[in-house]
């Protein structure tokens, strides 16, 4: 295979950010090998550039969000048909690329859920939202494209989605890991744990969940709290959200608030699964969270929900348990169920089992040959 000159294309990279994580990660698999020449299309970059990355900043003005959307469209699809690149695979709902990684998901699909949680009134004008309407719209065209030669999913579930509302065929669509680094991510025993947490000041013999994550409402922070509130368990919030002191508001109604850590982002934060018993995550609609990936690699059982593709690396009962997110008697009766069974080894290893191929070499792998399918 000749040089191959692919172009990857992302508003802006965010270090917490899930979707960014698979672009840097992607990217760093793809870098080795010398068969490609790496070009990134970006409204802002804030990764450490690579001798051989080529970053195109393509920043136009903007006039609220819709205008945010609809102009880097505009000028990365100006972009690439000038440079000429052999596949553009884009990480934005932009149509005209060859490749689209559906990241989100089915944006539809998350307002579906999400209006589970609002008043009929603020369903009506959610869905009536120019912005919204805007993203569906988008959706829409790039699946209807007749550039589009591929859609890379990170769960199935985004991709049965995909095949229901959008009746894109089938073998276009591929399902393709994140991956993880279990070198980074590993599991500690019980002695060790209890040393992380006092290296913390977290509680020493408490049953601790973690819940990672930032937008509380759309991955479900008010039902874990909820839940949490029906037991003795302490939950270790990691994230950020403009409403937090909502949330430590209703902490404190429902009587739990001492048992409920809010510390931010982490940057560091493999330690902090180390301390936990468990990740407890019952969102509203998440394709693959990554934070998945990271607690199984920790050897951690997951509770979260039936609308978050990676339930699929569960198997309910063994490493974990699947609920709807607005299931509280559910949600609490798994994490009682975590409470009874303490530190298991065997458990911990078959978590991390579910992840453990997961490598940057076989992404690199998945993407390779995807690209040499679409090529040839």
């Amino acid at each position: 295979m000749k040089i191959l000159r692919l172009a990857i294309v992302r508003q802006r990279y965010r270090p917490d950010g899930g979707a960014e994580k698979f672009v840097t990660s992607a990217l760093e698999a793809l870098s080795v090998l010398k068969m490609i020449n790496l070009n990134i299309i970006t409204r802002q970059w804030e990764y450490p550039q690579k001798a051989n990355w080529n970053v195109y900043q393509c920043n136009p003005s903007q006039w609220g969000r819709v205008s945010r959307e609809k102009r880097f469209a505009q000028a990365a699809r100006t972009l690439w048909c000038r440079e000429g690149f052999h596949l553009v695979q884009s990480h934005e709902r932009i149509s005209g690329c060859d490749i689209y990684r559906a990241g989100d998901g089915v944006h539809t699909k998350w307002l579906e859920q999400r209006c589970r949680v609002l008043p009929k009134w603020r369903q009506k004008l959610l869905f009536a939202s120019r912005y919204h309407r805007n993203v569906i719209e988008a959706e829409r065209a790039l699946y209807r494209s007749s550039a589009l030669k591929a859609v890379i999913c990170n769960a199935r579930m985004v991709k049965q989605e995909i095949i229901e509302t959008f009746g894109v065929p089938e073998h276009k669509i591929h399902v393709i890991y994140n991956s993880i680094n279990i070198q980074k991510f590993f599991p500690v025993d019980h002695y060790q744990r209890v040393k992380i947490r006092k290296m913390l000041a977290l509680p020493l013999e408490e049953h601790l969940l973690i819940y990672v994550g930032s937008g509380f409402e759309r991955k479900g922070l008010s039902a874990a709290l909820h839940a949490i509130a029906n037991t003795h368990s302490y939950l270790l919030v990691i994230g950020r959200d403009k409403a937090e002191k909502k949330y430590i508001t209703i902490a404190q109604k429902l009587g739990c608030g001492n048992r409920i850590i809010f510390a931010g982002i982490q940057l560091n934060i493999c330690e902090w699964y180390q301390a936990s018993d468990g990740l407890l995550l019952p969102t509203l609609y998440d394709p693959c969270p990554n934070v998945i990936l990271e607690a199984l690699a920790c050897g951690l059982p997951i509770i979260t929900s039936t609308h978050c593709g990676g339930n699929e690396f569960i198997t309910p009962g063994l490493n974990g348990y699947i609920c709807d997110a607005l299931d509280i008697k559910s949600l609490t009766d798994a994490i009682v169920a975590l409470t009874a069974s303490t530190y298991n080894s065997q458990r911990s290893a078959f978590s991390r089992a579910q992840i453990i191929p997961l490598s940057a070499q076989l992404l690199s792998e998945k993407l390779i040959s995807l690209y040499k399918k679409i090529l040839d």
